[in-house]
């Protein structure tokens, strides 16, 4: 089994990151942080998760790929959905879709470049499994 909180290590330490979830494939939380906010990740996460698939669906509408990558900037922060299938074409299990909220003055391109890097890490993790 996958060690999500060493996974996600990384993401923990950049600088203004507040909270992240890793979903599978149906939306259900496998793993989630919540320390540094009173947000409630997992709900926030099915959410945006939601969304993002509402959107993918819109992506494929108009002859795109999946989409890979949903960022929502406010005044205030960020949140991110990275969704990774490594390659594992239609292999559902190994889908994993990785949430994630930083501060606005936090360093959000090098945590989308981890959070990237964490779900192809993971996805193939899974897909071995």
């Amino acid at each position: 089994m996958i060690e999500f909180d060493q996974a996600m290590k990384k993401l923990r330490s950049v600088n203004g990151y507040l909270g992240s979830a890793v979903l599978n494939f149906s939306g259900e939380t496998l793993y989630m942080d919540e320390e540094n906010t009173s947000v409630d990740i997992a709900y926030s996460a099915s959410i945006f998760n939601d969304a993002f698939r509402m959107i993918s669906e819109s992506s494929l509408d108009v002859g795109f790929a999946d989409a890979s990558l949903v960022e929502s900037r406010t005044e205030d922060g960020h949140v991110f959905l990275i969704n990774s299938s490594g390659n594992t074409g239609g292999d559902n299990f190994s889908k994993l879709t990785l949430f994630a909220i930083f501060r606005d003055d936090g360093n959000v391109a090098l945590g989308k470049m981890i959070m990237e890097k964490t779900a192809q890490s993971m996805s193939k993790a899974m897909h071995e499994l």
